[in-house]
């Protein structure tokens, strides 16, 4: 049967391919020739056509495409109180491209300011979804990417010398953007994650070390971070993550199936619901499902792709859905593409005509395994 709460049979992780009218926009607001307060009229125009778009597709619920966004993640991150984005040598380090050279370092003792911009951008969003009679779903980093990607050396000493203080100020600083979301209307919330898939990747895991870090007992101090931010949900708030190998360019960045980390995070955080990308050989098979605990916590399977334009077979995505099902119940499985198709403002290797074959694909299929 169909589910009238989120997260919803057929669904979406979030971003969306960015209109030409706001890569344009942006292009001239670099070179001066608009303001930001146009920019943000253009954002607000196109935001508010894609939120109808989606609900045309027939789809139960509509984000703003992350539209306001440079980056999936540095975007929230570096207003919060106590962080900066700044400029380091590198980039991050795709499959064979690398990013532009931005990142978040924490400066100061964390908190999330009462006037973050993500706010105003959730109501305008939740107008536009009201009239479209779709719940609006807000995008934000889980707590755990804040730390994992720049690890202690991108958290300043002086402020925290020790890093469980830091731990605890991360989860209550999430706990406080969870209740301002709430109160700003949001019922509907994802923590996107790239750390999990991150410690099943032996890669990755070599990487922190080489940085001075420790990535043994992680998996379980973000355990405690989220259900410590997760702790005063109120019960008509829905809470989801998406955990991502790499998303840049149609590119990626972690290799390794759920095992490691299965039941700790599928039985061991406190969210309603796991996106979790399935579109590859490099995500292993669905045998860590088997940790979902019974009841009514939701694996929304991503067994559609984001990264290209080919569009899948449906007997081929149904016989995905059956093998996930030997792990997890029918009942308790939902469908969405593997990741959002633009994590970035660059997006994916595909047009916006594939992009949306992709979603109503999914809206068609879930009609017809969980039927209307």
């Amino acid at each position: 049967m169909q589910r009238t709460k989120a997260p919803f049979r057929a669904d979406e992780v979030g971003s969306l391919l960015r209109p030409a009218k706001i890569k344009e926009a942006r292009i001239r607001l670099e070179k001066g020739e608009i303001s930001a307060d146009d920019l943000r009229k253009i954002e607000d125009m196109e935001i508010e056509k894609v939120v109808h778009k989606q609900a045309s597709v027939g789809l139960q619920l509509a984000t703003d495409g992350e539209f306001r966004r440079s980056w999936w993640h540095f975007d929230f991150l570096a207003k919060l109180t106590g962080c900066e984005l700044f400029h380091p040598d590198t980039g991050i380090q795709f499959a064979g491209v690398q990013t532009r050279h931005d990142a978040v370092r924490v400066i100061g003792k964390l908190d999330f300011p009462d006037d973050h911009p993500m706010l105003d951008h959730f109501r305008f969003l939740k107008k536009n979804a009201d009239q479209a009679h779709v719940t609006a779903k807000m995008t934000i980093p889980s707590p755990a990417v804040l730390h994992f990607r720049g690890g202690r050396k991108a958290i300043s000493k002086d402020v925290y010398p020790d890093l469980d203080a830091f731990y605890q100020d991360l989860g209550k600083t999430y706990r406080k953007a969870v209740k301002a979301f709430y109160d700003a209307g949001c019922r509907y919330l994802q923590f996107d994650d790239t750390v999990w898939a991150y410690l099943c990747s032996p890669d990755e895991l070599q990487k922190a070390r080489e940085r001075g870090d420790n990535p043994e007992g992680l998996q379980q101090i973000y355990a405690r971070i989220i259900n410590y931010a997760l702790a005063e949900k109120p019960a008509d708030m829905v809470v989801t993550t998406h955990v991502c190998r790499g998303n840049f360019r149609s590119t990626w960045i972690s290799s390794g199936g759920y095992e490691p980390v299965a039941e700790t995070m599928l039985a061991g955080t406190n969210y309603d619901g796991y996106f979790l990308e399935y579109d590859s050989d490099r995500a292993g098979g669905f045998e860590p499902l088997r940790f979902l605990p019974k009841g009514n916590k939701v694996v929304v399977v991503g067994v559609i792709t984001s990264k290209f334009g080919e569009l899948e077979k449906k007997d081929d995505i149904k016989r995905r859905l059956e093998e996930a099902a030997k792990f997890a119940p029918l009942e308790q499985l939902a469908l969405s593409p593997q990741c959002g198709f633009a994590s970035t403002e660059e997006g994916n290797i595909l047009s916006e005509e594939e992009q949306w074959a992709k979603l109503s694909l999914a809206v068609e299929i879930a009609k017809e395994v969980w039927g209307n």
